[in-house]
């Protein structure tokens, strides 16, 4: 289709937040030659064009078998003996409408690679690879080499010579507010209130806004050298002025230039191997000797070795040994070597989803020159999925059977397969990964058997920006369940997927569906989350029942997976507070010093005026209690309400807010504007003038505080007059009158508009810091707001018959809608007050809109790593040194695997216990009458040795030697101290005890308390 040079910022929203518009313009004009149309190469493909290059081209001269479907989504069964290029088009075409996407059918040969700025191989021969590398490395084409075979996969890079990386991380540059600067050869640099600068020796920095050493402000970008965390040199300042005050130092990002050797060059070059897994050294060493000998075997024997072949790999091994007389490798894996042989055939979609990740990020990087690029070689494996203990290596049972898992059954035999089959999974989260792990389930047939069964959940409707990562949705699909559209297309994918779909929230509230039966019916759970809370819920009721739980999560180019076993592993573990990122009441009120604050302030005003006070008002209209309540939070902020309330309510022409008409709307917009943007800052600068000093004679206005102007009001200015028009939309919308966008007509009754006059009062008291901001909120109000409060009481009383207003929920996605031409606006014209550079719609979108940066790249490889843990807890693995814990920056290529943490243990009266170890107890057994208090106690005793003097149901006291209580039945007690019923589906009760012998232990294990 047509293309123009506009990126559509809807499509690639979250994307656009990882790569920025410079890198994806250059995107839009590359073109992409995709080589090979198994698993591998179609999930490179997917994740290429969801990215949006100009064009891609795929490219596959064989026909569709049994084996491809065990990895290739976008073929069917209806498709085989048909070609695999061919057969896959119709859904790639569709995953993404700016991107040309074509097939090729015939072969690979140097008049069609120089087509492209990109070629990819997948499944290729190692002569192929040569040929064409050496082609595509003297013509300047980015030529890229992937391949999986069975558990282990290999990536290479050749970007020629001369490649130059924009930007090296995709950081945000370092910007720092300076303390002071020494006067020295050479010049040291502090920053302001013990900032961590985050710069490295080499970086270069600019300066502005120095005071005092003004020579600073105008040399070019100057190379620093780290002293430590807060400070760092510069060049010699010995004969610039003295260092007065204030000033920003902001990184400048360098380019950088990377020199590529061809493949038939850097084939014999382990220094380019880049490690991903340490424990593993010897193993990836092993691995770039084994595939050129896996070519050579295919060569001489024209196929791949016979899966567990005993005399395959003796082959394969001797093969490996003639190539080590050259590379000299120390160590040759030889157990790693024979697995390799044993599986080679086989083509895992986990496998395929990461490499297919990794390949098509390192696509992104030869096009757009963000971020930096693999030199040059890496490898994986993921042979902890085969049986600890070798298992049963009868051939016949990983022949294949004519079935779509054959390519799956080679690696792990038939057994494995049904055992897959018949596996029960709950899925939370239907989104980008949640989408990656239903494809994957789906190929891999995890519970398509009969005694299977996936149930997935999510309580998210299908927008626009998803279909960007969340490659199960079209356009077709917007406003649409995202699990139900999910389930069916992996349905489609897999016809005996049993697969059911929820649109539930995963918290208290439904536990009812989700009970005790429900989790005590699955094999396993898988995370797809994106917030902290729902995940620690969901691990919280894993460990409660004893489940394992997958959870892996994404950051634009990062990412992280966490696999949780019963009794081996720690489990994700309680929410660790953020209260560390807050930023503080009084630098969002006064004290603003980076566009952040403006932003959030800007988002706390849209929230208050068209979100908070209709809300308010709307309680006053309809709760007879609203204005009691709302005095019992103390004077000062019922003040502030009930103003809010009664201005809200009361008309113009009596001295409220309330308007009549869209021409009073502009003019509480633009008086609003002098309020914000030029009377609140006269009052500021009134309390702390300019050459304010403070108590030990320094200036006031230093450091992070930021001395401020007022701005005056100019309807020429675009930011001034987009303020207007936005709070003025806004205002129309909360009281339901027709909005206007002629910005000729709201020019015009600008000029009629008559601002109240202001001076600044002496009265008025500016907080400098939060503590002391909530001890005022505390107090009681003067004499002066008690009477206000009283006259507000009686005022709002003759005003209960007014209209409701219409509060608005703040929409980050709708151009049309106004809220970020509020943000925006506010934002920026605060920033220009305090002298803080504006931010541009798309920051400034991200920043308040809280948008999480997310690419297709990232979701598919965690996906991926997420699926081979799930290969693990199948298998049954009880080696902790079996699983891995993730975590991975595909901009740098930096990747850790490492072995899970163990569950911290803890010891009660001389015995060693960890969060696994419950007490659990049938508080019904053999259908007789439920256990008394007394019971419980006498039980714990005689089963565990130990005396409960003190017992809890959440925060509620059960027992703390109440011996009136002990001949109640559990659920009673529980329902006299809580004051509610158990609920009919809670069928485990949580009681944190207290033990005699150990009274001062921190952690006890959990009585679950079943009521069954």
């Amino acid at each position: 289709m047509a293309r123009t040079n506009e990126i559509d910022e809807g499509f690639y929203s979250r994307q656009l937040y990882v790569l920025g518009h410079e890198a994806m313009h250059r995107m839009g004009r590359a073109e992409v030659l995709i080589a090979g149309m198994k698993g591998l190469g179609v999930e490179i493909a997917k994740n290429v064009i969801l990215s949006g290059v100009k064009s891609v081209t795929v490219q596959d001269e064989g026909q569709a078998e049994w084996s491809d479907l065990s990895s290739q989504f976008f073929l069917k069964e209806a498709d085989l003996g048909q070609n695999r290029a061919t057969g896959s088009l119709p859904q790639l075409s569709a995953l993404n409408p700016h991107v040309l996407v074509s097939a090729h059918t015939g072969p690979l040969n140097e008049d069609l690679l120089q087509k492209y700025q990109v070629v990819v191989l997948t499944d290729s021969s190692l002569d192929d690879q040569k040929r064409f590398g050496d082609f595509c490395h003297t013509r300047g084409i980015k030529f890229i080499v992937t391949d999986t075979k069975g558990l282990c996969g290999q990536l290479f890079c050749d970007f020629g010579e001369g490649f130059e990386v924009l930007d090296r991380d995709g950081e945000m540059p370092a910007s720092l507010m300076i303390d002071r600067i020494t006067k020295d050869n050479p010049g040291v640099v502090i920053c302001a209130d013990d900032q961590k600068h985050g710069l490295f020796d080499g970086s270069k920095v600019i300066f502005s806004e120095v005071q005092g050493m003004t020579e600073l402000n105008s040399i070019a970008p100057v190379e620093i050298n780290v002293c430590d965390q807060n400070s760092f040199s510069i060049c010699d300042t010995s004969s610039f002025s003295e260092y007065e005050r204030g000033g920003m130092v902001t990184e400048v990002k360098q380019p950088l230039v990377l020199n590529f050797k061809p493949l038939s060059e850097a084939v014999n070059d382990h220094q380019l191997l880049i490690m991903n897994d340490y424990g593993k050294i010897a193993r990836h060493n092993t691995l770039h000797l084994a595939f050129q000998a896996l070519h050579g075997f295919v060569k001489k024997e024209q196929q791949l070795p016979r899966p567990w072949s005993q005399s395959d790999a003796d082959l394969l091994l001797n093969m490996v040994k003639e190539l080590n007389l050259v590379a000299k490798l120390e160590e040759v894996d030889e157990a790693a070597l024979r697995s390799f042989c044993f599986t080679a055939r086989g083509d895992l979609a986990p496998m395929n989803a990461f490499f297919g990740g990794l390949a098509a990020q390192e696509v992104i990087k030869a096009c757009s020159g963000k971020f930096t690029p693999l030199q040059q070689w890496l490898y994986f494996d993921a042979l902890e999925c085969l049986p600890e203990d070798g298992g049963c290596l009868e051939e016949s049972l990983f022949s294949p059977k004519g079935t779509r898992y054959d390519a799956q059954i080679v690696v792990f035999g038939s057994e494995f397969q049904q055992k897959l089959l018949r596996q029960k999974y709950f899925l939370v989260g239907a989104g980008a990964i949640g989408c990656e792990l239903l494809k994957n389930f789906a190929l891999i047939g995890l519970g398509a058997g009969d005694e299977g069964h996936i149930t997935v959940t999510d309580m998210d409707f299908i927008e626009r920006s998803n279909l960007n990562r969340q490659f199960l949705f079209r356009s077709k699909d917007i406003g649409k369940p995202k699990s139900e559209v999910a389930a069916k297309a992996v349905a489609e994918m897999n016809p005996q997927i049993k697969i059911t779909a929820h649109q539930n929230r995963l918290d208290p509230d439904s536990e009812g569906l989700y009970d005790y039966s429900f989790f005590m019916g699955l094999d396993g759970v898988a995370a797809a989350l994106d917030n902290v809370e729902a995940r620690v819920y969901l691990d919280k009721r894993c460990v409660q029942h004893q489940k394992p739980m997958l959870e892996g999560g994404t950051l634009g180019s990062k990412g992280h997976t966490l696999v949780v076993v019963p009794h081996l592993t720690e489990s994700y573990g309680p929410a660790k507070s953020s209260t560390g990122n807050a930023i503080p009441l009084c630098t969002l009120k006064n004290f603003p010093h980076r566009i952040e604050h403006t932003l959030q302030w800007a988002r706390d005003q849209f929230e208050g005026l068209f979100k908070q006070t209709p809300e308010n008002v709307n309680l006053f209209l309809r709760d007879p209690k609203f204005i009691e309540r709302t005095l019992a939070h103390g004077d000062a902020e019922a003040l502030e309400i009930l103003e809010g309330v009664w201005s809200s309510l009361q008309e113009v022409e009596a001295g409220g807010q309330r308007p009549k008409s869209w021409e009073d709307c502009v003019s509480w917009a633009r008086c609003k504007w002098e309020t914000l943007f030029h009377n609140d800052i006269c009052q500021l600068l009134h309390c702390f003038p300019p050459g304010e000093l403070t108590a030990r004679g320094l200036p006031f206005w230093s450091g992070s505080k930021r001395c401020p102007h007022p701005l005056t009001f100019d309807p020429n200015n675009a930011t001034h007059i987009e303020y207007v028009m936005a709070a003025a939309n806004l205002y129309e919308q909360i009281y339901g009158i027709k909005w206007t966008r002629d910005c000729a007509a709201i020019r015009r009754t600008l000029e009629e508009v008559k601002l109240p006059p202001f001076s600044p009062k002496s009265s008025i008291k500016i907080h400098l810091t939060d503590k002391e901001m909530e001890e005022d909120r505390k107090k009681d109000g003067n004499d002066a707001d008690k009477a206000r409060l009283e006259e507000l009481k009686g005022k709002l009383s003759s005003l209960k018959s007014s209209a409701q207003m219409y509060p608005i929920d703040f929409e980050k996605d709708d151009d049309s809608n106004f809220h970020m031409d509020y943000i925006v606006a506010a934002s920026n014209l605060r920033a220009e007050n305090y002298d803080i550079p504006a931010a541009d719609r798309h920051q400034s979108k991200r920043i308040a809109g809280r948008i999480i940066p997310a690419i297709a790249t990232t979701t598919a490889a965690v996906a991926g790593l997420m699926c081979l843990e799930l290969l693990k807890l199948i298998q049954g693995q009880k080696n902790i040194g079996s699983y891995r814990t993730a975590y991975l920056n595909l901009a740098v290529q930096y990747f850790v695997l490492s072995q899970p943490c163990r569950p911290q243990s803890f010891e009660v009266a001389g015995k060693t216990y960890t969060l696994w170890d419950d007490f659990l107890v049938e508080g019904r057994r053999c259908n007789q009458q439920e256990m008394t208090l007394l019971d419980l106690i006498q039980h714990v005793k005689e089963t565990h040795g130990l005396t409960i003097c003190s017992l809890f149901y959440g925060p509620a006291i059960l027992y703390n030697g109440h011996e009136d209580r002990l001949k109640m039945s559990v659920s009673d007690l529980v329902k006299m101290v809580t004051k509610a019923e158990v609920p009919p589906h809670k069928k485990m009760l949580d009681l944190i005890p207290s033990f005699e012998e150990d009274e001062d232990s921190e952690s006890v294990p959990t009585i679950r308390y079943m009521l069954l």
